[in-house]
């Protein structure tokens, strides 16, 4: 007998790639379970299913920075006194991308890539232990949105947000809504998906200079790199990235100031007639601008 339950939950994470660098990703998870009926005549109650493998995959994955642990250029440094974490990571390029933040804010995969069948194992070995004694087995299905226009993705960190969001590289796959004059706008939305490929976006007042950093690592030249860093209630966040892979804007990162950003921007390229932004965050929520 399976029990299944489609669209359980979206995890909102980065990843580190060899060629992209840090790619902000939005997955849908759906899960099959096999097993036996208990006593109550389910496999599981869908109130519990929900409940218990969503709060799994939401302390395991989402709102993390997913570090492939076995590729031969990422190196991750503990701290056992803080309980700080650094990872150094060089891309096929050249590209360094740094980090020094608490160990929370990672989800190391074992594999040489991160992706949806290397973090899909990584899910199942974590659930395995935590299952009722009637289910046998697991399928997690992760997949993104199809989404037919033009979308970006991009990874930030708010150091205000109280909860998960204040991890300094977590991130979103999120299309992007141009209307100008009531009419969506292709050109101005494809212009955003490329401006925002794989795009890290920092806040101008949490730049700091390379010398003050805590982490220790190097860069080839540090003139190229930008620096950010934070602390927040979970702790002490950093993160060192090339000046090519960011976006420096002025307020935080939240998707409200973000579509406010994109919407002056915008103004700025088509200041004819009336314009609406309709900036998301991931899948299935945002932030609307309209003049």
């Amino acid at each position: 007998m399976q029990l299944f339950v489609n669209d359980l939950t979206v995890m909102d994470f980065s990843y580190l790639c060899p060629k992209r660098g840090m790619v902000g990703e939005s997955w849908i998870v759906d899960v099959i379970l096999d097993g036996d009926l208990n006593d109550e005549s389910m496999i599981q109650d869908f109130g519990k299913v929900k409940k218990n493998l969503k709060r799994l995959i939401d302390d395991y994955v989402d709102h993390k920075l997913a570090v492939p642990a076995e590729y031969v250029n990422a190196d991750v440094i503990h701290n056992e006194e803080n309980d700080q974490v650094e990872v150094r990571f060089t891309c096929d390029d050249e590209r360094q991308i740094q980090l020094y933040c608490p160990a929370d804010a990672y989800a190391f995969i074992y594999s040489d890539s991160v992706t949806m069948d290397s973090v899909g194992r990584y899910l199942r070995e974590v659930i395995a232990t935590h299952l009722p004694e009637n289910v046998d087995n697991i399928e997690l299905k992760l997949r993104t949105e199809v989404i037919d226009t033009p979308f970006y993705h991009y990874t930030h960190g708010l150091k205000k947000h109280d909860g998960n969001c204040q991890r300094i590289a977590h991130g979103h796959r999120s299309k992007i809504d141009i209307i100008i004059d009531k009419q969506p706008c292709l050109e101005s939305q494809k212009y955003w998906a490329e401006r925002w490929q794989d795009i890290y976006i920092g806040t101008t007042e949490d730049a700091i200079s390379f010398s003050d950093r805590q982490g220790a690592g190097k860069v080839p030249k540090e003139d190229e790199y930008y620096c950010f860093a934070y602390e927040a209630s979970q702790g002490y966040f950093e993160i060192v990235i090339p000046k090519s892979d960011c976006e420096v804007i002025d307020t935080d990162s939240t998707v409200e100031c973000l579509a406010k950003y994109i919407f002056t921007q915008q103004k700025m390229r088509s200041s004819k007639g009336s314009l609406q932004v309709v900036a998301y965050e991931g899948v299935g929520k945002g932030a609307i601008v309209t003049e």
